[in-house]
């Protein structure tokens, strides 16, 4: 049985695991090793489990560790193209960095990636196939739910999903106007209400865990995200028809079984 664990999740540093508690893959590195470390022991893994590493785009909160981990550990990263020569060329990785091919068969996965559309190189998700036949899918900076996306996800059994920020937090907020016309653009992230109404689609068509995560810590909070996703999913019995959780900022244990 495949396992997600949530390990970091915010605007400031993001890191998924994926796998069994002996191998498996992580999604993103924007920690550092020893944060990355104790938050796998915290879940009674090990940071030798990892066995390669997916990264979805070049923002600090997704790579900031990434040159520390593949020092440490000789594991291959996979990303896109235009990822992939960032890292590159900015020295983010000491050791493989492989262009993936769809299909990448790890530890009994097969990872295949989409576009999303976020302001970096070449920004994607990813969805894994276990061979029990389920999968899950990693969705999150996501200025819109494209066309691409919508055909990636639907019908994963499992779907970690963006749910950025509040809008009236973000446009009452402190942030400066450039920072959050950004963020509200087509190329930035994903409000709350365009989530929920992404999960009763996904629901409605098979998905039955669902994980928010990205969420900003100044413009949004668990409880708010949550309430509105659940808002877009009335017609659906929660803990009968599908299960939600939010990722926390840092782990305290816990994971999404598929």
């Amino acid at each position: 049985m495949a396992r997600i664990y949530p390990l970091f999740s915010s605007s400031k540093g993001n890191s998924i695991y994926i796998g069994s508690k002996d191998k498996g893959i992580l999604i993103d590195d924007g920690v550092s090793f020893s944060r990355l470390k104790r938050a796998m022991e915290i879940n009674g893994l090990s940071v030798d489990a990892i066995k390669a590493v997916f990264v979805t785009h070049e923002h600090s909160d997704h790579i900031k560790g990434l040159e520390i981990l593949t020092k440490k550990i000789n594991v291959p990263v996979f990303s896109r193209k235009g990822t992939c020569e960032y890292l590159k060329t900015k020295g983010c990785v000491c050791g493989e960095c492989l262009e993936l091919t769809d299909g990448e068969e790890i530890c009994g996965m097969s990872v295949e990636s989409f576009s999303t559309s976020h302001d970096a190189c070449d920004p994607c998700g990813y969805r894994i196939f276990f061979d029990n036949g389920r999968s899950a899918a990693v969705c999150t900076d996501l200025g819109y739910v494209s066309e691409e996306v919508v055909s990636a996800v639907i019908g994963a059994d499992c779907v970690f999903l963006e749910a950025n920020y509040d809008v009236e937090m973000l446009r009452g907020g402190i942030y400066p106007y450039y920072l959050k016309t950004r963020i509200f653009g087509r190329s930035g992230h994903l409000s709350n209400p365009d989530s929920g109404a992404f999960a009763a689609k996904l629901v409605k068509n098979g998905t039955t865990r669902l994980i928010l995560g990205h969420l900003s810590q100044e413009n949004n909070t668990p409880e708010i995200a949550e309430n509105t996703v659940l808002s877009c999913l009335g017609e659906f019995t929660r803990n009968s028809d599908y299960m939600l959780s939010v990722a926390p900022v840092e782990t305290s244990g816990g994971f999404v079984a598929i």
